[in-house]
């Protein structure tokens, strides 16, 4: 899928009313297949431009166009068949807490099913099969009937990846998808995203607070402050200067990844859920 940023700005759904938009006017294009990565210190604008990409957020300002179509000047239904080409995870996604890890996986098929193949499928589950790669693929295939809330935080978020693999998308867009995993974990799951996005022909976006992680699995850095573009650059090109720009006064944020000792140990704040936009 391509995409064309024209002026765009955006507001935080939870900013209060008067506040200065989150996202300040952006110019950006995105090729189809293209994958890139957003960094930026915490309040940079990074959510809020996944959210605005997804058609989840309306723009404030500017113009949003996803392969040569306004989705906000779409009819109801046009808008909502462009959102079934959409996937969008959340850092924490919202996995029902005593849904089974099958049914939370082929949620992520909804888009191609039919109301009453999605009601059926929420009482007998329809392709274990697919489900059971998808999770095999994030080495999670030992929990495919176990219920959510007995996961921890990072499995958490491998399932809500998992969904991506059944989702009839065209535009990933992940939003700190790996802030509760190991960094061993962590790099395996994204080098396997990128590359099964680029087997598809999909688009990935996804922001990201391990810098070094960035740099190195994504040929394309794009670098938010405050709502504004810094820089738009080959990972190549990003040079330790450029960093220390962007994270001035965020120096923390910076810092080498320290990894965590057992991911299975990490806090599962709020049910970490995905969210597939329809």
């Amino acid at each position: 899928m391509k995409l064309e940023l024209q002026g765009l700005a955006a507001r935080h759904p939870a900013a209060a009313a008067g506040r200065a938009p989150a996202l300040a006017p952006l110019n950006l294009s995105v090729s189809a297949g293209e994958a890139l990565a957003v960094i930026g210190p915490s309040g940079a604008g990074k959510t809020t431009l996944l959210h605005a990409l997804a058609c989840a957020l309306p723009p404030s300002a500017g113009r949003l166009q996803l392969d040569d179509a306004e989705p906000w000047a779409l009819p109801r239904r046009e808008l909502q068949r462009l959102r079934g080409r959409l996937f969008l995870a959340p850092q924490t996604p919202p996995l029902p807490p005593r849904q089974r890890v099958v049914t939370a996986v082929l949620a992520g098929a909804l888009p191609r099913m039919s109301l009453l193949q999605s009601l059926r499928s929420l009482i007998y589950p329809q392709d274990l099969a697919a489900a059971h790669a998808a999770l095999q693929s994030f080495d999670l295939a030992d929990k495919l009937f176990e219920r959510v809330d007995r996961l921890s935080g990072g499995e958490r978020q491998r399932v809500a990846l998992a969904r991506a693999l059944l989702a009839p998308a065209q535009l990933w867009l992940l939003d700190e998808p790996l802030s509760a995993l190991d960094p061993n974990r962590a790099s395996q799951a994204l080098a396997f995203l990128r590359a099964e996005a680029g087997r598809r022909g999909v688009t990935l976006i996804a922001s990201l607070h391990q810098v070094e992680l960035a740099l190195a699995q994504f040929p394309r850095i794009v670098g938010l402050r405050e709502g504004r573009l810094q820089f738009d650059l080959p990972a190549a090109q990003v040079s330790p200067g450029l960093l220390a720009k962007l994270y001035a006064q965020h120096e923390d944020e910076l810092q080498a990844w320290a990894p965590a000792d057992h991911e299975e140990d990490l806090p599962a704040t709020a049910p970490a859920v995905l969210m597939q936009c329809r």
